[in-house]
């Protein structure tokens, strides 16, 4: 019923409706501009799909570090309220583990917000531990 695949790059404006219900307080010309920097950069992104309606996503991107190596850093992970607690979060987060083995990387990272007590559960159950916490200084 649920499959999970990787959107290509010419077709990732889908997410748009997504990432705005993600980010009530962004407009949504100023998603899709930093949309497009980001795919210059290298952003992918997965979808989760109930036959052909996008009902979550999960951005993408590959990176290495010095204390961690090659890893995949899963970025702005939504599924639509309808459809959360069905497993589709762990469902997508298993796809993008396989996708980021197949990538050649050894591990995984991410952030989530301080407040997201809902977000913390969740990827501790994926096997997550917190080890540090990540500032941000608006210049």
């Amino acid at each position: 019923m649920y499959s999970i695949q990787l959107i290509p790059k010419e077709k990732l404006k889908v997410i748009l409706p997504l990432l705005k219900e993600l980010n009530p307080k962004i407009s949504k010309d100023l998603l899709d501009e930093r949309l497009k920097e980001m795919i210059a950069l290298g952003y992918e992104c997965a979808g989760a799909y109930n036959r052909d309606k996008l009902i979550g996503i999960c951005g993408m991107w590959f990176l290495t570090k010095y204390y961690v190596g090659k890893h995949v850093e899963p970025d702005n992970v939504y599924i639509l309220p309808e459809y959360q607690g069905k497993g589709i979060g762990k469902l997508l987060i298993d796809w993008i583990f396989n996708y980021a083995k197949s990538k050649g990387c050894k591990a995984s990272e991410l952030n989530c917000y301080v407040s997201n007590e809902k977000g913390h559960k969740f990827w501790k159950n994926q096997g997550y531990e917190l080890i540090a916490y990540h500032y941000v200084k608006k210049l």
